[in-house]
């Protein structure tokens, strides 16, 4: 059995078949290709929200389960998302996750914490990708069961998860830089691109001296680069603020 099998019979298993109406990818399994640095990143559709015994029997499946911590070479860290079908549908912002566990949060998950309901921006990019990818991997196919996420609302979202991109800077440069590439090119295109294209993207538009930081988040992300940032933290901050101004001149730009 693959690692996506194990997470999707987990979430089957705990909420039962006839309660899932759906399974979605997102992030790179629908932007392009798995990456080396990439999360198995999975929405589950429901049709009830979850109870706090369910979350927990899941948050302690998804620790034995995700990271590469297991049998293969090859599993990656797990990001699941589970939502109510009530809770996306009829659109409004922000959108409502029932639950999510991602490996970040990891320590706090085996020390107790179990994730819960919230509202939260950041669902509106991950809808706008499993609608763009368009893809189920069981269940009725995204634009069945989702509505259509307004171009404005996905706007508001990434920009609004910006002060806590700076707040994670040090201690995850390339994964913040690239977010930054990504929300800059989104902004600009209307479109979510994997993290390597957005960051293509950047390269071409970024004053020369700084191309190179980017270029190597990029690198870290395809597995090409080792993920050291030591002595450049100016650098970074550097560049950061040139893509922060960008992005400002766009987020009020008509759509």
């Amino acid at each position: 059995m693959s690692q996506l099998d194990d997470v999707l019979d987990l979430a089957v298993d705990v909420l039962g078949r006839e309660d899932v109406i759906g399974a979605y990818p997102h992030g790179s399994a629908v932007l392009g290709v798995l990456r080396p640095r990439s999360d198995l990143d999975v929405l589950v559709l429901v049709e009830r929200p979850t109870t706090e015994a369910e979350r927990r029997s899941i948050t302690d499946g998804l620790l034995a389960i995700s990271g590469r911590r297991r049998r293969h070479p090859d599993d990656r860290p797990v990001e699941l998302t589970i939502v109510v079908g009530s809770g996306v549908r009829p659109w409004r912002y922000p959108p409502r996750s029932d639950y999510q566990y991602g490996e970040w949060l990891r320590a706090e998950y085996a020390a107790g914490l179990t994730p819960g309901p919230i509202e939260s921006p950041d669902l509106t990019p991950l809808l706008t990708m499993v609608l763009q990818g368009g893809r189920a991997i069981f269940g009725p196919l995204p634009a069945e069961v989702f509505d259509p996420v307004p171009a404005s609302d996905l706007r508001r979202a990434i920009v609004e998860g910006i002060p806590g991109l700076l707040t994670d800077l040090e201690g995850d440069e390339a994964n913040v830089l690239l977010t930054f590439t990504r929300i800059w090119t989104t902004l600009a295109t209307g479109q979510i691109v994997s993290k390597d294209a957005a960051a293509n993207w950047a390269i071409e538009r970024l004053p020369a001296p700084n191309r190179p930081l980017i270029e190597q988040a990029r690198d870290v992300y395809l597995g090409t680069c080792a993920d050291d940032w030591d002595g450049q933290g100016d650098a970074v901050r550097a560049v950061v603020a040139v893509m922060t101004k960008a992005i400002e001149g766009l987020r009020d730009a008509p759509i």
